[in-house]
């Protein structure tokens, strides 16, 4: 068998006990492991257990010459992939072992992906030494280890998403879902469907139940951003999920139990919101049993540098460019910069810059022009006209979205419709 097997172009290794075979799974990455029922040293079918328990992404075959069905359903049980006798086993070992190989490969893929969002997420990736930054992670460490539910407070585009990415990567729910819903994005209506689901013919076109979000997070988090454009009928279905733990999906009249933490979000004042009555006041004071501001950009200005580099690089690889520096003037002008638009405006600002280099710096003139410092003398040929200049810009972006269209009307900040007329009008 290990000769029909090799011939295949698998790398075999053979033991003749449990005990040998258990000591090679601990010294080499075993995608698939072809074992006997009966051993020397005990019963295959109990060592499926042993195996799945320390190598869960190794899938077993058991091969047996005294096949009963009792035999079979435990060894699945146990975690077996399947479980096939001798004599029938000619034909049937390749085919089923590329069957467990392929499972065991995409199961360890799925593995790694897991991990970067774990890294990519931690906290450590945050990328900035400011005081008010690490203050900032400190405390959101902190309540990660809890189940407190946790608000964040923050202008927009200060990176409230990626702390409660890493709030959940660190809490005891971080391998069950993460699930983020901007409450801003849909009318009320459609944001209770999202959020809560619907039972069958709640309404035209329900044809089958849907879960909504809050149960695909059971066990995990619920990200709601913006929380404070949410209706107020719906701010009150929130308050009930908070204190019982039940909603009542669309059309239904049984409550459901879900167990979720809850982050919020918003870049609004609530205790304004509160006294304009647009806002409850027992969600409010449920919702910031710890809240956590996250500072502008423009309040810590000594990471601006770090995060320059950090997108140069980022979005250099994805252009497929070489890094690029970063010269002392752009980084001036990105330093002095008013950043309204905190982090997401600079990301945009240097994805556009990365575009336009041609050499192998980022200099002041790939900058928005009102970025552009005034005294700054810019080599335009005189022969280039200002439909020359934005027929080679469009022509760069789209060279850099791969002739993605609604990418590239995203980052020229124009309507998709406007894009393919100065396409068709450029003849690009």
């Amino acid at each position: 068998m290990a000769k029909i097997i090799g011939l295949e172009g698998f790398e075999v290794f053979q033991a003749d006990d449990i005990k040998s075979g258990l000591k090679r799974l601990d010294q080499t990455d075993i995608d698939v492991v072809i074992c006997d029922v009966k051993l020397p040293d005990g019963s295959g079918v109990d060592t499926v257990k042993l195996i799945k328990e320390k190598h869960p992404y190794t899938e077993v075959i058991l091969l047996t010459a005294y096949g009963n069905i009792p035999d079979g359903v435990q060894a699945i049980k146990n975690g077996a992939f399947d479980y096939i006798t001798k004599g029938d086993d000619n034909n049937k070992i390749i085919p089923l072992l590329y069957k467990a190989y392929d499972k065991a490969s995409l199961a360890k893929k799925v593995n790694q992906l897991e991990n970067r969002l774990v890294k990519k997420y931690a906290f450590d990736k945050i990328v900035g030494k400011s005081k008010a930054l690490q203050r900032t992670i400190e405390l959101a460490k902190k309540v990660a280890k809890t189940d407190t539910t946790v608000l964040l407070t923050g202008e927009t585009g200060t990176g409230k998403e990626v702390f409660a990415q890493s709030i959940h990567q660190e809490s005891s729910r971080s391998t069950a879902s993460f699930v983020a819903i901007n409450c801003s994005a849909f009318s009320r209506e459609l944001l209770e469907n999202e959020l809560f689901g619907h039972r069958a013919g709640a309404f035209t076109g329900a044809n089958k139940d849907q879960k909504g979000l809050f149960e695909e997070a059971h066990k995990g988090t619920v990200f709601l951003d913006e929380i404070g454009e949410m209706a107020l009928e719906l701010q009150a279905k929130i308050l009930r999920v908070l204190e019982t733990g039940e909603f009542l999906k669309v059309g239904d009249s049984k409550p459901t139990k879900v167990d979720v933490r809850i982050i919020a979000a918003t870049n609004r004042n609530l205790e304004e919101e509160i006294a304009k009555e647009s806002f409850r006041s027992d969600l409010f004071y449920r919702l910031s049993v710890f809240a956590i501001h996250l500072p502008a950009l423009r309040e810590r200005k000594e990471d601006i540098k770090d995060l320059a580099l950090y997108y140069a690089q980022d979005f250099s690889l994805k252009a497929g460019k070489k890094p690029l520096s970063v010269s002392a003037d752009y980084l001036s002008a990105l330093v002095h910069n008013g950043w309204k638009g905190n982090i997401r405006e600079l990301k945009n600002v240097i994805e556009r810059s990365v575009i336009l280099a041609d050499g192998d710096t980022l200099e002041v003139s790939t900058l928005p022009l009102d970025m552009q410092s005034d005294g700054m003398q810019v080599a335009v040929p005189s022969s280039m006209s200002l439909s020359e200049m934005e027929r080679v810009h469009i022509h760069k972006v789209l060279q850099y979205t791969e002739g993605n269209k609604a990418e590239a009307a995203r980052l020229l900040q124009i309507g998709v419709a406007t894009l393919y007329r100065k396409i068709e009008e450029y003849k690009l």
